[in-house]
């Protein structure tokens, strides 16, 4: 009988849950919105409900939960991440078990998306692969040789609380210019407003600099300049083979790539420059699930 893995990709705002090979293969997806507004109960009911009918269907081994942050790994428990409200130390892990019968792992959604990019997208083959998700907040994860690496209270690839302007921004959470408040979408669309009255989403002013607007290319290449700082930061710290770059911001890699790239190299060493690769995520939005799956496989 063949052997499948169940991956949980938990949002705030969709929940992807999946049956995927041990290979990393996608065989099912489903995809429904979370209702996080409805509480943790709710949410977890839904979920229950929804892995026991793919379990009747296929021959599960275990279950990998790939959930927003703080959390705790080693006891699987959620503890109260801003984008679900009211989940103040759930222990997740534990009730899907006792309702399933299954080895249920939890761990942070990036570094979920970043062993599925690690081991089977864009840095397949790899030694060393560094994973950052750039989108409403930033987000990282680091695969050595094909493993996940968590750190000593699961906070490894945090980069988004790194520091890169000491006069920037102040955050709810995070530290006073911190990576995520200086070269997030987040970011982008609080200049976007304050600069040029936009409304909507980052994608916007990603589409006016593209356009030759001048204001919106200066918020762009700002934004670059501090991701830029970020990237040189982990290479000098790590030094990894590659560097994959996945999350919605990244929807506007044509024109974000070259002018990143030469930031990058603009930090670096000079022994480093271009001998890193800088790569796009290849999985898209099936990162998360699929890489959930792929955390039950982790020694």
């Amino acid at each position: 009988m063949d052997r499948y893995l169940l991956g949980i990709d938990l949002g705030g705002t969709n929940l992807r849950i999946a049956v995927v090979t041990l290979e990393g293969k996608l065989i099912e997806e489903v995809n429904v919105k979370t209702e996080s507004d409805k509480g943790p109960h709710h949410v977890i009911d839904n979920m229950i409900k929804i892995c026991e009918g793919l379990l009747q269907k296929r021959n599960i081994e275990a279950i990998g939960i790939g959930a927003p942050g703080p959390l705790d790994s080693k006891q699987g428990i959620i503890l109260s991440p801003p984008n679900l409200p009211g989940w103040d130390e759930v222990p997740l892990a534990l009730m899907l078990e006792k309702a399933l019968e299954k080895k249920v792992v939890l761990d942070n959604d990036a570094n979920a998306a970043a062993l599925a990019e690690a081991t089977i997208g864009a840095g397949k083959g790899k030694e060393s692969v560094f994973y950052m998700t750039i989108s409403t907040g930033i987000g990282g994860g680091y695969v050595y040789r094909n493993q996940l690496i968590q750190g000593a209270n699961f906070c490894a690839g945090e980069v988004g609380n790194m520091m890169v302007n000491r006069d920037g921004p102040t955050h709810y959470v995070l530290n006073i210019g911190s990576l995520e408040s200086l070269a997030s979408g987040t970011a982008v669309h609080r200049l976007g407003k304050e600069k040029l009255g936009i409304t909507g989403h980052a994608g916007e002013v990603f589409t006016l600099a593209m356009n030759g607007q001048q204001e919106a290319e200066a918020i762009v290449d700002t934004m670059l300049t501090y991701l830029a700082k970020g990237i040189s930061n982990i290479v000098h710290t790590i030094d990894p083979h590659m560097i994959v770059l996945g999350g919605g911001v990244m929807q506007s890699k044509e024109y974000i790539m070259p002018i990143l790239l030469e930031k990058v190299n603009a930090y670096l060493y000079s022994q480093l420059r271009n001998r890193v690769q800088i790569e796009c995520a290849s999985l898209g939005t099936k990162a998360g699930v699929i890489g959930a799956a792929l955390l039950t496989q982790q020694a």
